[in-house]
């Protein structure tokens, strides 16, 4: 799976624009060789709707919604997949190569981290199964597809999204941990939401995360934040 040296970069806060272009930005220079495989994690600020790269309908009020008096971000990832809403969450990105050509097989030799790593918390998850209504749902919560992790009771607690470049893959998801009802319910309407009780902190999940992908990959990690050179060059882009 690529290089045994992998970068982990910090937990990172930023708007959902510059969360992309680091995410795009670490896809390219990969691929150029430029840069070992990477693992990080962030949160979204302020909180935003991310639409999938081919995603075009979305419902209009979507760009004036707020939240404790911030105006939500509306933010196109580079992925595919449905729209997120990323308030209460913790967002995961690996950037790696050398990964089957099968896209299943790509996604589900990723996904053993956050299975093992949330097994590790006591959180068991499982494959979701795609519904026939996933095509119509704008929701990427709304429906469980085989590219989701769900909690026994069906609950669907990760939602993930892949880019494959040639042989460089990025995979980002999104894990449900305190989003706010009321909120989800003015995004996505009165659809029944269950928000997860976990009493877990960020840094117990993270902690736990990386002590599942350093197993599951293989692999060393080297904790590198951004350097500013670094930072000039992604904000170029965004």
């Amino acid at each position: 799976m690529g290089s045994k040296q992998w970068r982990l970069i910090p937990l990172l806060d930023a708007s959902g624009s510059v969360q992309m272009a680091i995410d795009r930005w670490l896809l390219e220079q990969h691929q150029s060789g430029k840069h070992p495989p990477t693992l990080r994690f962030y949160t979204w600020s302020p909180p935003a709707i991310s639409l999938g790269y081919h995603q075009r309908q979305y419902p209009q009020h979507w760009e004036n919604l707020t939240w404790r008096g911030q105006k939500l971000d509306l933010v196109r990832r580079p992925t595919g997949g449905r729209a997120v809403l990323h308030q209460g969450d913790l967002t995961y990105a690996v950037v790696t190569s050398g990964l089957p050509s099968n896209r299943v097989a790509a996604y589900q030799k990723i996904c053993e981290f956050l299975i093992q790593g949330w097994k590790a918390i006591a959180i068991q998850l499982t494959y979701g199964t795609a519904g026939r209504g996933y095509i119509h749902n704008p929701n990427c919560f709304g429906t469980a597809t085989g590219a989701d992790l769900v909690l026994v009771d069906g609950t669907k607690l990760i939602g993930s999204a892949q880019l494959r470049r040639g042989d460089v893959i990025l995979q980002h998801g999104s894990m449900r941990l305190q989003p706010d009802a009321e909120l989800f319910a003015q995004v996505f309407g009165a659809e029944a939401f269950t928000p997860v009780q976990l009493n877990l902190s960020v840094e117990q999940i993270i902690t736990a995360l990386t002590a599942a992908a350093s197993d599951c990959f293989g692999m060393q990690l080297e904790v590198k934040p951004l350097c500013l050179s670094e930072w000039n060059d992604i904000l170029a882009r965004v």
